[in-house]
């Protein structure tokens, strides 16, 4: 079910039917798509018609092409301007929907798409604007060097769009945002797209939206990834290691993502998996910029099985098919929880999720929840005979 202004309506669509061009239908056709998903239904037209948009919708559900598919139509080839702009609160994110941005483009000749963001050298970028992209990706921080500097101009951009806002704002970019916005005067159309509609969120639309379309998807039944969830008690940290392992194997997961709470703890667990000869590589904000995206690209490609990442690297991972997420750490926040196994069971695909519980502390912190989720979240033990089974069959 989705909102629009606060009616509630089914909004499904196929792609055909949303009045877009050859070339658009044609890439959205290479990628395997048909039926747009709720919020691309109904934030297109929308865009289309130069509206301003405020949506809130959960992870996974097809933001990036919502905005990325308008913004696209609407650009004119023949101009070497600046003309549409996103802002994202990492770099993975920003180069995920450069990524994503560039597919749409694939029969759209003459459209350039560049991503700015920090960690990489300045100089490179400059190099790249040279271009004269019609489409900028940037984190603020970057976009901020980039506007002093003189080497990006920004006068004649036409849509503005906000991926993760409450993400970029709670991130402490509130004050580079503004400074953004303020210098693109002749805009036509901003778009905001959000887990949550936060205070700051709303705050920076009632300033720099008019009369905006709001579009709710709620995350009913039939619009939930498809995650089995599991939790798994066990009698010490010590253990933790030996599950993970055994259900990689036995599981014949071929791409998984392990959490951890902490960038050390990251870094050891790679490294034991390693030793075990699981191939694994682990990303976290101490490592480079362009290591992590050698990793990230390796792991895309199937060359790494298993990636070991902390909270912030993992925000704006965009991977269709990972198979298995396991918290090998319990997440200090609920929010992470969610986040952490939304990165399983996307693109309507059947996704599992394990959390490992080794004491009191990550056992509070794991009732809390499933209390708060009211999700179905199986317990799991190991019995005498070392067998892993639901909790009531041991009993």
């Amino acid at each position: 079910m989705i909102e629009i202004n606060g009616e509630q309506i089914r909004c499904q669509s196929d792609y055909a039917g949303l009045g877009l061009s050859e070339g658009i239908l044609r890439a959205i056709d290479k990628k395997g798509y048909t039926q747009a998903t709720p919020v691309q239904a109904a934030a297109i037209p929308f865009f289309m018609e130069w509206k301003d948009v405020i949506a809130k919708a959960p992870t996974g559900t097809g933001k990036t092409f919502a905005f990325g598919i308008p913004m696209v139509e609407h650009i004119d080839p023949a101009s070497s301007n600046v003309q549409c702009l996103i802002l994202a609160p990492t770099r993975e994110l920003a180069l995920q929907i450069q990524e994503e941005l560039r597919d749409l483009c694939a029969f759209k000749e003459g459209v350039r798409v560049v991503c700015l963001y920090g960690g990489q050298p300045i100089d490179k970028q400059i190099t790249q604007l040279k271009k004269r992209p019609q489409i900028v990706v940037a984190t603020p921080g970057r976009l901020m060097d980039h506007m002093k500097r003189r080497t990006v101009r920004l006068d004649k951009v036409a849509t503005v769009v906000l991926d993760e806002a409450d993400r970029m704002l709670d991130m402490g970019f509130v004050r580079d945002v503004t400074r953004i916005l303020d210098q693109i005067k002749h805009r036509k159309n901003m778009g905001m797209f959000s887990a949550t509609i936060s205070r700051e969120v709303m705050d920076i639309s009632w300033v720099y939206q008019r009369d905006p379309v709001e579009i709710t998807v709620r995350p009913v039944e039939e619009s939930k990834p498809d995650i089995q969830q599991y939790r798994i008690d066990l009698d010490g940290r010590t253990q933790k290691l030996d599950t993970l392992c055994a259900l990689i194997t036995h599981g014949e997961y071929e791409r998984a993502i392990a959490f951890c709470n902490t960038k050390n703890m990251a870094d050891r667990l790679a490294g034991l998996m390693a030793m075990r000869g699981i191939s694994c590589q682990a990303i976290h904000g101490d490592i480079q910029q362009r290591i992590r995206e050698k990793t990230l690209e390796k792991f895309k490609k199937g060359a790494v099985r298993v990636l070991v990442a902390t909270d912030v690297a993992a925000r704006g991972l965009d991977i269709d098919d990972v198979d298995a997420v396991f918290n090998y750490d319990v997440p200090d926040e609920l929010e992470n929880y969610t986040h952490r196994i939304g990165r399983t069971g996307r693109a309507k695909r059947h996704g599992v999720a394990y959390t490992f519980v080794a004491n009191i502390t990550e056992g509070i912190r794991m009732d809390d929840i499933i209390r708060n989720t009211k999700a179905d979240i199986q317990c799991l033990k190991y019995d005498a005979g070392g067998c892993l089974l639901p909790i009531e069959e041991i009993q």
